[in-house]
This record gives structure tokens, C-alpha cells and sequence, in this order.
């Protein structure tokens, strides 16, 4: 990657990548470092690890970076706010590139960026790269691997955005009620398209890693249900459709944990008929759950284990979260023009805006 003199001032960037200073920061930045094309003017680092005292962040930087990094502290508050710290030390450049620790831009990631920028119009906000997650070679994928799979598909996904530094400025960043690496992107990509500015899809292309994940990943994820709340509050019933997100399984979630507790409740009561009944649905629920979950999967025994286990603590654990988001964001009010608490304007339909050749 060359210097950034390469560039004109309407396509100069910096990079903001948050990190908890995963070894996949190393790679990330290493395959920055020697994309081709024009490089950034400045690389900002936001270390959101819980404590300090870790391993330097610079330890991963690259000698050809190293002039151009800095490291911002970011107090664990979650990506959100991370990448508002970011984009706000990263100085006075047009654009601003958000890339994830465990991406890995490909080798014409800086050539191919400096076209999407140059093509991008007045209006355009943000661009985001094509996302590529590859799958496993000698086998089916399995569960975890085909929930990552879908970040190919994500739109407005922020493990690579451009996003320009005016339109930021205008919408006041990345909402930090987000605490997770969730719904953020899809909400600021909906406050962009509301303050009238259009989003658009580059021609660069980024890798996306599976990484490892424990056996009760699936379990874990469900806490994105409080975010989905949000996302509700914030912008109305249909906000899912305007951001062309994956709806989910929660409405059946909710009634396979529902005629599991009402099956607990009557047989308490004595009324063995109902509970028997409602205990046939759960297991009926959670069944289907299950056989959707192991039929495209590898079909091992630890992974059909696994799967089976976590079929029934999932819809429980999706109930759980959703109700705490109720509440957690109970008092939250739908958007206004740029945040206010003012009414809302009717949504406008989602801007997919074409590049220039």
C-alpha cells in the first residue's frame, strides 16, 4: 500500500478498527498494510478491552503503518461507541473507513477503494465492500458456520463501511445504546437514508473469517433479541424491511417457550390433559427447531449433540432477552430529524445507490 499523497483531498480516508486485541488484528493489519493502491492518512486503533495492561496494540502494527497508527482508549463500552471514538480522532479527512479486527482486506482492497470513492456522489454516505465468508472445504458447514455465512448478505454491514465524515457529522455518529456488534450498522444506516443522504455497495472485496466459537455460541446470540427491541423502538414495526435484515425465528421462539411454561404451569395445577398438550407442542417446536438446525449441517455426533441441546435453551433464552429489552428500552422514543425527540417523518424507502463507472 503506498502513501496517501497518492490520493486527492475528496478521497483522502483514515481507518478505525475497535479491538479487544484478538490475534486477528495482526492479520487485518497486515493485509492492510500490503494491499495495493493509495493507503490511509491515518489508522486509528480503539482499544476496547475491559483492562489494561494487555500487550501493546502497536505490537501488530506493520512497519509501513506504524507512522500513520494511533491508539485511541475506548473503555469497553461496546463497538458502537468505539468507532464514534474512532472516527472522531482520525482528523479532518473526507472519509472514514470502518473495518472489523477480523477482516482481511483483499490484496486490491486500496486500488479498488480508491475507485469506490471517486465514483461515489455528493449524496453518497456510505459504501460498504463485498463481504466474503468462505466456507468449509471438506465438509457441510455447521450451525455457527452458517450463521457467519450470512454476513455475505448483510447490507450496510460496518466490517468494512466507507462512510463519509459530513454524513456522520450530520447524524451524530453510531447510537451507543448498541453495546454489541448488532444492529448498529443497520441503525445508522437507516438514520443516513432519513436525513436524506443514499448508501451504496463498492466494488472492494473483504474476507471475513470464521472464527471459533464455543458450543454455546447459539445460546449467547440470543441477547441480540434486547437489540432487535431497539431497533423496534427506534424505528417502528418495519424497520427490518427497510434495512433488508433477517427477521428471525422470534415469534416462534416465543410460542415454543410459551407452551413449554404453560405445560409447567398446568401440570402444577393438576390439569394433565392441557398440560400433556401444550407439552406436545413444545416438543413438537422444538423438534422442527432441531431437524432445521442438523439436516444442512455435517451430521457429526458432537455437532448433532450440540444442536439438539442447544434447541431447547434457545427459545428460552431468545424470550428472556427479548422481555429485557422491553424493559431496558422502555423508555426509548422513535428518531426525529437528526435524533431529536421531535415526531418522527414517515420512513423512507432504503437507497441502494449505483457506483459510477
Amino acid at each position: 500500500m503506498t502513501r496517501p499523497e497518492a490520493l486527492t483531498g475528496d478521497a483522502s480516508y483514515a481507518v478505525v478498527i475497535p479491538t479487544l486485541g484478538r490475534p486477528s488484528l495482526g492479520a487485518c493489519l497486515h493485509a492492510l498494510a500490503e494491499a495495493g493502491g493509495p493507503g490511509p492518512v491515518r489508522v486509528v486503533l480503539v482499544d476496547d478491552r475491559p483492562a489494561t495492561g494487555g500487550v501493546p496494540l502497536t505490537a501488530d502494527v506493520p512497519p509501513s503503518l506504524r507512522a500513520r497508527t494511533i491508539v485511541v482508549p475506548g473503555g469497553a463500552r461496546g463497538p458502537a461507541a468505539a468507532r464514534n471514538l474512532g472516527w472522531r480522532a482520525a482528523g479532518d479527512v473526507p472519509w472514514i473507513v470502518f473495518l472489523d479486527d477480523d477482516v482481511v482486506p483483499g490484496p486490491t482492497w486500496g486500488d479498488d477503494l480508491t475507485l469506490d470513492l471517486a465514483a461515489a456522489t455528493g449524496r453518497t454516505a456510505g459504501i460498504t465492500a463485498r463481504i466474503q465468508v468462505p466456507p468449509p472445504v471438506d465438509r457441510r458447514p455447521t450451525d455457527w458456520e452458517r450463521n457467519r455465512a450470512g454476513l455475505a448478505a448483510a447490507r450496510w454491514i460496518t466490517a468494512d463501511m466507507a462512510c463519509r465524515r459530513a454524513a456522520l457529522t450530520a447524524v451524530g455518529g453510531f447510537d451507543e445504546r448498541f453495546r454489541r456488534a448488532f444492529r448498529e450498522d443497520a441503525d445508522l444506516a437507516l438514520r443516513m437514508l432519513d436525513a436524506d443522504w443514499a448508501l451504496a455497495v463498492g466494488r472492494r472485496t473483504t474476507t471475513h473469517p470464521v472464527r471459533p466459537a464455543g458450543r454455546w455460541i447459539s445460546v449467547r446470540l440470543q441477547a441480540r433479541n434486547a437489540d432487535d427491541v431497539l431497533m423496534t423502538r427506534l424505528h417502528g414495526r418495519h424497520w427490518w424491511r427497510r434495512a433488508e435484515a433477517h427477521r428471525g425465528r422470534l415469534p416462534l421462539h416465543l410460542a415454543v417457550t410459551g407452551a413449554g411454561v404453560t405445560a409447567l404451569g398446568c401440570a402444577l395445577l393438576g390439569r394433565q390433559r392441557a398440560a400433556a398438550a401444550c407439552a406436545a407442542a413444545w416438543l413438537a417446536g422444538t423438534a422442527e427447531f432441531a431437524l432445521a438446525r442438523i439436516v444442512p449441517g455435517p451430521g457429526t455426533r458432537d455437532e448433532v449433540f450440540t444442536v439438539t441441546v442447544t434447541s431447547a435453551l434457545v427459545p428460552p433464552a431468545a424470550t428472556w432477552h427479548w422481555l429485557r429489552g422491553r424493559v431496558a428500552h422502555r423508555k426509548a422514543r422513535r428518531y426525529g430529524p437528526f435524533g431529536s425527540g421531535d415526531p418522527a417523518p414517515a420512513p423512507r424507502p432504503a437507497v441502494r445507490e449505483r457506483l459510477r463507472s
